[in-house]
């Protein structure tokens, strides 16, 4: 297929019924590239010769270095019967796999490629699971088949066998995904089922009787469901084997076409049998079932593997040139001279497969075949797509509803509501955008432009021939005359001045970049979007939708029938105007001007830079939420501290990392409480790229970058009985514990490890004992936050005396997250825990828990919000004044722990003692008996808030009547005991006052108190480590996994292969360095995959100190093996600037003195 105009393209783009939006998702180094470049040459925009060599998609000049995909872009291709490929080539490193969710949400199915060696491997699953969660349908490409051939030396045989292996794990991952969304669904059914007859069983029998229990069998969901279209098969069209290197790519189809007509047998039995257990039989010239069993070579052995063994066998192994021409001329195949005479056989094998079979015509057929068109999105994918945070589709309000409508029929009409949604920025030269590029000339400009060049000459002329017959000029004589338009010798006669001149005006008119040298290398960000419905005009108005935007407060601020297009409009909040400047086709590596883009496409957008940070929502109706948020695999965990090397430059630093934070999808940008600019990314190539693109790009000046930043966490756990050295540590850890807490007059300390602190001014004394959580419950609750947080907004908006409306799905995972928290604090210390929960911290949704344990305090627990039924009747149960002091001197003290300043993990915090002592009682002399009980009881009053109390004219009035009598009875007090007692009187009701923070400094100090009180451990960031090698090497990797503290979980050899795969955990402060390490030591033959996978107790302990002769031998001074614990918090207090102690001199000797040199 010859090169598709531009003009092509946009017709197509106005028939959605045969637009496919699609990605290329799979592991590294499993071929995406290849494949993309195969199809772009079958365009051609590329030469098919150098499909696979050019990696046309891998724009940046770091991707063409490493060889890898760092960014995904799009492209679009023509296909026969005029369909529209709009193709998006995604990474597979596992650093860049925020790309990839940037990548799915914009389309509708995706092609999934698996390498035919190495099979499934980590990051396949990883797609899988993030095209489920999209809802997009799949489609499988098993490449490098060539690979069977040539490194592995299989047999047809053995390779039909292995392809079988292949399908099933890829098949097994998409299956669990399937059950466990069937079995969800089936849950949640049961629940309404249960609901219902609760209801019933209410009405007809109000005592409650309860019957028998019900048993439900939950493999009843699965048996209903259709999962006819959910796996892959290659009998089902959708499978393609393929060597994408070698330019050839097959479906059993083709095949199947084939061979009915050479054989005589209907096109779609052999679709059926090609693939199974199936063999020919030859003398009844049937297809006959049980070819295992009867030893007999399968169909697609036979007919489809052999001929391509074959093939690589003549051409590549055996250089037969009579059999090469035999198989050419059956094939009906011809090369060019030149590629049978090359001396590479590859360059011939590539040449005879791209006709015989093409891998574009296999993939792109079966893509338009299998893959959804934007017309066909289902209403489960719209719905979850519009249905944000708590929020369910059908609590949305009737014209947020109607808009499903808008989606399914994907409508051109102006009528019809823009719908846009922008996945990612990505920032392009401003020389490459189409309106900056170095254009040629037209044929009509150059005459046009000659035409000019000839009048401008000839005033020139004539008017110097005027000023020197005027003066008398000696010069008049040596100017030329003037030219006839017809001759065309114009540029002999041309001065030097003229000339320059106007060739600059020449240049300024046809180049205009060329008019700004100082915007030379700036970036211009461009919006990676796709129209939803609606076309998208350029200079269009629409509405920007922050993403916490409630369509339903837009609705009611703003006039009825109101658009983006209206003029002037009242403010709502998370929501603003812009311009859309303009819509650009995305072609890999060059941007074309469009006018306008119809819905189902993807394009970019131009001049959303100050609207849009990372996505965002784009509509012309307000009645539209924003979109769920994106879903990210990586979690970005390497952080440094970057600064300019020059002071003077800081401005273009932090312009530089603010484009950076918004050209990145996953990486962060921090300012500390030390003023330090931190760079937050997900790995060590990702954190690379960054500051590739700060130094070069962004920034453009010299930077310093710390030694990463290595995220701890602190926590306590149970008293051990043995100590480092396996000895019985008695009461010999209980005194090294309490010796840590120094006592004072205010803070003292319990031998059951209970902490009584009281403020400075004596009015507050708090009690707090610190718990370690079991192992389970932090993981539970880190998993928890966005729940946990939805928890506390519904909270406080009760609090506030609002409602939050949130969807029956995450009502019931909440009511799920109390009953898993019941199930795993069991025992008699745990007892009501849950419903004593205070809150969590910090930040309100983290790993620890604070727990009332105050006799007599009643508080609303965290889950009231969840009770609907029971809010009446838990109204005795108010808040007291201060409690929110308790709460923020949690969260400060579980944001820094007084190990090194680290977040606290896994630690409950109970508070059994809060006691008010106000001085108001004691001095008091003249009060009422109503205002005197009013003052006494005002801390556990049960009717007054915070906001009350504080506003309250009496408190003021009665700190006054205290000065008056004191006045009245003649004792003389100096007028600094008496602003301190107006103080008092005032921060006594003041819950915002000097007191409050009083409190909530104590607080927190009671919390590092108990905390020390107990056994304390560091928690370490921990990756896991997935690594593929030979035999051969794998004592060299076990080596460098144990210098840098990993742990090897398993290994196993895969079946078929030399290959061991090794999983093991490995310190996240460790890794550094640990891929290159590891590359070098095998020369290259392993390379390991690192995701973030927990954090996990350094088992010594760092404040542990060696006292015997045997500790000093293992682990004293001059010891091998250090504490590694106290080495991990010794270096972040050293980086934080806290004290450390230790020696500064080791190893100290006495200077020579010069004269003793002599």
């Amino acid at each position: 297929m010859g090169h598709t105009t531009l003009d092509k393209i946009k017709a197509l783009q106005k028939n959605p019924a045969n637009i496919r939006n699609l990605c290329i998702l799979a592991h590294v180094d499993h071929g995406k590239t290849t494949l993309a470049d195969c199809l772009v040459a079958s365009n051609g925009i590329i030469s098919s010769r150098l499909a696979g060599k050019l990696r046309y998609l891998d724009s940046r000049e770091d991707e063409q270095i490493r060889g890898i995909t760092m960014k995904s872009s799009a492209i679009s291709l023509h296909y026969e019967k005029d369909y529209l490929i709009n193709l998006i080539d995604s990474p597979g490193h596992v650093d860049f796999s925020s790309e990839v969710s940037t990548a799915v949400r914009l389309c509708d199915g995706a092609i999934i490629m698996v390498d035919a060696v190495e099979g499934v491997c980590p990051q396949t699953q990883a797609v899988l699971r993030q095209a489920w969660l999209e809802n997009i349908r799949p489609v499988l490409v098993i490449n490098k088949m060539d690979r069977l051939i040539m490194e592995l030396k299989f047999t047809s045989q053995e390779a039909y066998t292995h392809l079988q292996k292949i399908l099933e794990q890829v098949n097994a991952v998409t299956g669990s995904l399937f059950t466990s969304k069937v079995l969800e669904e089936r849950a949640d059914k049961e629940k309404e089922k249960d609901k219902e007859k609760e209801k019933e069983k209410e009405d007809i029998d109000p005592m409650g009787c309860s019957g028998s229990e019900q048993v439900y069998d939950w493999s009843a969901g699965l048996e209903d469901s259709d999962d006819s279209q959910l796996y892959f098969s290659p009998d089902q069209g959708n499978v393609v084997f393929a060597s994408a290197t070698d330019g050839w790519g097959f479906s059993i189809q083709q095949f199947a076409n084939i061979y009915s007509q050479k054989m005589g047998i209907r096109g779609e039995v052999l679709r059926k049998t090609l693939w199974g257990d199936f063999y020919l039989h030859a003398k009844a010239k049937k297809i006959m079932k049980g070819a295992h069993t009867k030893g007999k070579k399968p169909l697609f052995v036979q007919l489809v593997l052999d001929n391509i063994w074959s093939l690589y066998d003549a051409v590549v192994t055996r250089r037969d040139q009579d059999k090469v021409e035999k198989m050419m001329l059956s094939l009906g195949v011809k090369v060019m001279a030149r590629d049978s005479r090359h001396s590479d056989p590859k360059v011939l094998l590539s040449a005879i497969c791209g006709q015989w079979l093409p891998v574009s015509q296999a993939v792109l057929s079966m893509v338009c075949e299998k893959l959804p068109s934007p017309l066909d999105m289902t209403s489960e994918r719209i719905e979850k797509l519009m249905s944000v945070g708590a929020r369910r589709f059908d609590s949305l309000p009737t014209q947020t509803q109607e808009l499903k409508t808008a989606f399914m029929q994907c409508s051109c009409e102006d009528t019809a509501p823009v719908i846009v949604f922008v996945s990612k920025m990505i920032t392009v030269d401003a020389k490459s955008l189409p309106q900056n590029k170095q254009r040629p000339l037209t044929q009509e400009e150059i005459t046009q432009r000659r035409e000019l060049a000839r009048q401008r000459h000839a005033e020139r002329q004539a008017t110097s021939q005027q000023t020197g017959n005027e003066e008398g000029n000696a010069h008049a004589g040596s100017t030329a005359p003037a030219h006839s338009p017809g001759d065309n010798s114009i540029g002999k006669c041309l001065s030097p001045c003229f000339t320059v001149s106007f060739f600059q005006s020449l240049s300024l008119s046809v180049f205009p970049t060329l008019s700004k040298p100082e915007d030379e290398g700036k970036q211009i960000f461009v919006a990676f979007a796709r129209v939803y419905s609606g076309v998208v005009r350029r200079g269009q108005r629409v509405f920007v939708l922050g993403p916490k935007y409630n369509p339903a407060q837009g609705l009611r601020v703003l006039p009825e029938g109101s658009t983006s297009m209206t003029g002037s409009l009242p403010p709502v909040p998370h929501l603003a105007c812009c311009t859309l400047d303009s819509l650009y086709l995305l072609m890999g590596r060059e941007l074309e001007d469009l006018e306008e883009v119809p819905p189902g496409n993807v394009l970019g957008i131009g001049g959303l830079e100050e609207c849009v940070l990372k996505s965002a929502t784009l509509s012309t109706s307000p009645a539209l939420p924003p979109f769920i948020p994106l879903n990210f695999e990586a979690t970005p965990i390497v952080r440094v501290a970057i600064e300019p090397k020059h002071p003077s430059e800081m401005p273009k630093l932090v312009r530089g990392m603010r484009l950076l934070n918004q050209a990145d999808p996953c990486a962060e940008v921090l300012i500390q409480e030390t003023g330090e600019h931190v760079l937050v990314t997900a790995g060590e190539v990702h954190l690379q790229r960054c500051l590739d693109d700060l130094r070069e790009r962004f920034a453009k000046i010299k930077i310093s970058v710390s030694k990463p930043i290595i995220p701890f966490r602190e926590t306590v756990v149970k008293p051990p009985k043995v100590d480092m050295v396996n000895e019985d540590l008695g009461k010999q850890q209980k005194v090294a514990v309490i010796h840590q807490v120094k006592e004072s007059d205010t803070l003292h300390l319990d031998p059951s490890g209970l902490v009584t602190l009281t403020t400075p001014n004596r009015q507050a004394t708090v009690g707090v004992r610190a718990v370690p959580l079991p192992e389970e419950v932090p993981l539970l609750l880190e998993g928890s936050a966005d729940l946990i947080r939805t928890l506390e907004q519904a909270g406080q908006a009760q609090r506030d005396g609002r409602f939050l409306d949130m969807s029956p799905r995450t009502h019931d995972a909440l009511l799920g997250l109390k009953s898993k928290l019941e199930g795993l604090l069991q025992g008699r210390k745990w007892r009501n825990a849950v419903d004593r929960i205070w809150a969590f911290g910090p930040r309100r949704h983290g790993p620890n828990i604070l727990l009332n344990s105050v006799e007599g305090y009643q508080r609303p627990s965290v889950w009231h919000c969840l009770e609907r039924d029971k809010g009446e009747k838990d109204g005795d149960n108010a808040i007291r004044d201060f409690d929110n002091s308790i709460v923020s001197g949690f969260q400060l003290a579980t944001l820094s722990g007084p190990m090194c300043e680290e977040p606290l993990m896994g630690v409950c915090f109970s508070v059994e003692r809060w006691e008010m002592n106000f001085p108001i009682q004691r001095t008091h002399l003249d009060s009422v008996g109503d205002e005197d009980s009013n003052s006494h009881d005002a801390p556990a009053s049960s009717s007054e808030s915070p906001a009350d109390t504080a506003g309250q004219p009496e408190g003021r009035g009665e700190a006054g009547r205290v000065c008056e009598t004191a006045q009245a009875e003649g004792a003389v007090a100096r007028p600094s005991q008496q602003r301190r007692h107006e103080d008092i009187g005032a921060g006594v009701v003041d819950c915002y006052g000097p007191f409050s923070g009083q409190l909530i400094a104590a607080v927190k100090e009671a919390c590092r108190h108990a905390f020390q009180a107990k056994p304390q451990r560091l928690m370490a960031a921990m990756y896991t480590c997935e690594i593929m090698a030979t035999a051969e090497v794998l004592g060299r990797v076990y080596g460098v996994l144990g210098k840098r503290e990993g742990r090897v979980l398993q290994e196993e050899m895969k079946e078929g292969t030399d290959m061991f795969i090794i999983k093991a955990v490995l310190p996240v402060a460790e890794s550094f360095g640990f891929a290159d390490e590891i590359r070098k030591r095998t020369s290259g033959l392993a390379s390991p995959q690192l995701v973030f996978s927990h954090w996990e107790v350094i088992g010594s302990d760092p404040f542990w100190v060696p006292t015997t002769e045997e500790e000093y031998l293992h682990f004293g001074e001059k010891a091998d093996s250090a504490n590694q614990a106290l080495k991990y918090m010794n270096a972040v207090r050293r980086r934080k600037g806290l004290y450390v102690e230790e020696k500064i001199v080791e190893h100290g000797e006495k200077q020579r003195t010069l004269g003793k040199n002599k």
